[in-house]
Formats: C-alpha cells, sequence, structure tokens
C-alpha cells in the first residue's frame, strides 16, 4: 500500500467547477507501482536467485483489499476502499505473487476501524455508499466519470470530470494522513488552476502534453469534456 495524498486530497473550493480526483494528477500509478514491485523482485531474487514472480496493479483478477486486510494493512471502511491507520485511504495497492512461501505472516489489523464514523456515506451527493460497504456503481461519481457510460440512474457529478475524492476527503484518517513523500507521486499540473472553459477549449495536443503520463487518458479528453457538460444534458 503507497500513500499517494497530497495538497488537493482535502478538497477544492466550493466555487470551482472542474474538480479531477487527486490521485490522477500524477503520474499513472499503474507504471508506477508495477515498477516498484518489480524492483522488490530484483532485491529479493539477490538471495533467492529460483524465486519467480509476477507484479500486479489493478491488471488481475486478485481481490487485493481482502488480501490487505489479511495482511494487516488496514480493514475495509464504509466507502469500500481499504484504510489504513497512518494513511487512511488515499493509497495505491499492489501486488507481487512469487513462488516461495515466506517464513513469517502479518496478521489482521485489530482494535481500529470506522467506528459510528459515517462521514463518507454523509458527503456522497448520490448516496453511492450502502450500508454494506459496498457501492452502488450506477451513483458513484468516479464510476460514472470514468468507467460507466449509459446508466440511467439521475445523478448529480457535483463538479467532478474525473474521478471523485468526496468520500475521501473527510474521512478523518485521511485529514490526520501525512502527504506522500515519494517525487513520483507529485502532481504534473494543477487542476485548481483549470475551470470548465480551460478543459473544454482544451485541444488533444494540450491534453496529451499536460496530462499524456497520468490516469487520466484512460478516460480521454472527448469523455472529460462530455463529464463536464453531463449536468446540462441530465
Amino acid at each position: 500500500a503507497v500513500g499517494y495524498k497530497n495538497h488537493l486530497s482535502e478538497g477544492y473550493p466550493a466555487s470551482h467547477d472542474a474538480k479531477i480526483a487527486s490521485y490522477a494528477c500524477n503520474r499513472d500509478y499503474h507504471t508506477t507501482i508495477k515498477t516498484m514491485l518489480r524492483q522488490m523482485a530484483e532485491e529479493l531474487k539477490r538471495d533467492y536467485p529460483s524465486l519467480s514472480g509476477r507484479a500486479f496493479v489493478d491488471s488481475a483478477p486478485i481481490a487485493e483489499k481482502s488480501y490487505a486486510v489479511r495482511a494487516g494493512l488496514g480493514w475495509i471502511g464504509r466507502n469500500s476502499l481499504l484504510v489504513t491507520p497512518e494513511h487512511g485511504s488515499m493509497l495505491h495497492l499492489g501486488e507481487l505473487v512469487i513462488s516461495e512461501e515466506v517464513d513469517e505472516y502479518d496478521t489482521p489489523a485489530e482494535g481500529v476501524g470506522c467506528g459510528e464514523c459515517r462521514r463518507c456515506v454523509e458527503a456522497c451527493p448520490n448516496g453511492a455508499i450502502l450500508s454494506n460497504r459496498t457501492i452502488d456503481t450506477r451513483r458513484c461519481i468516479s464510476c460514472r466519470t470514468i468507467e460507466r457510460e449509459g446508466s440511467e440512474t439521475p445523478i448529480t457529478l457535483d463538479g467532478w470530470i474525473y474521478g471523485c475524492d468526496a468520500c475521501q476527503s473527510v474521512c478523518p484518517f485521511n485529514r490526520h494522513a501525512p502527504e506522500h513523500r515519494n517525487p513520483l507521486f507529485d502532481p504534473l499540473f494543477a487542476p485548481t488552476a483549470l475551470d470548465a472553459a480551460a478543459w473544454l477549449a482544451m485541444s488533444d495536443t494540450e491534453f496529451e502534453a499536460m496530462a499524456g503520463t497520468t490516469a487520466m487518458p484512460r478516460a480521454g479528453l472527448e469523455r472529460i469534456k462530455g463529464n463536464i457538460t453531463f449536468p446540462m444534458s441530465n
């Protein structure tokens, strides 16, 4: 689990009309963390030459949050995300699956959790967080702006044009979490300097130059512009 919290992670000014999830302003975490895991594998192979393995970052059908809980990293919060005592939920998960048993395993965390706190539930503009700690993806802004199209469920995007931090920015664990220390997670551009009009006027060449190495090309500029006009057509 690698923390990515930055100065954007605690929210945008109320007047800002083109919000981007704070992780999406950085280099694409899939590439960054997979590189870190492969470096770890090379370190292990120095001591165990016969060891083999593969690195995964959202790239295989692995129940990574469940494994993270079993590994003692944290617990599943009300917003369905893994929450750690030190870094909250502003983190990325990656796995190194190796061919050898290890000599000791951690145990699940005890004595910590969300308690009676429901701030994430109350902060979601569309009520997408369900009582069983799962997400109604039809109502989730992050899902609707990146992954899911065509749902007839009426929702508001609340100014978000790529992803959403609403349920995370209010979490007490995230409020007290330190910002990232790895420069690979430094934001590559300042979304607070770009309003909706600036995004609508942006060319593909400008988008590639600014955000081509982030995770944002996954949705693409056309989809992002559609997210801006979505409230008008909805």
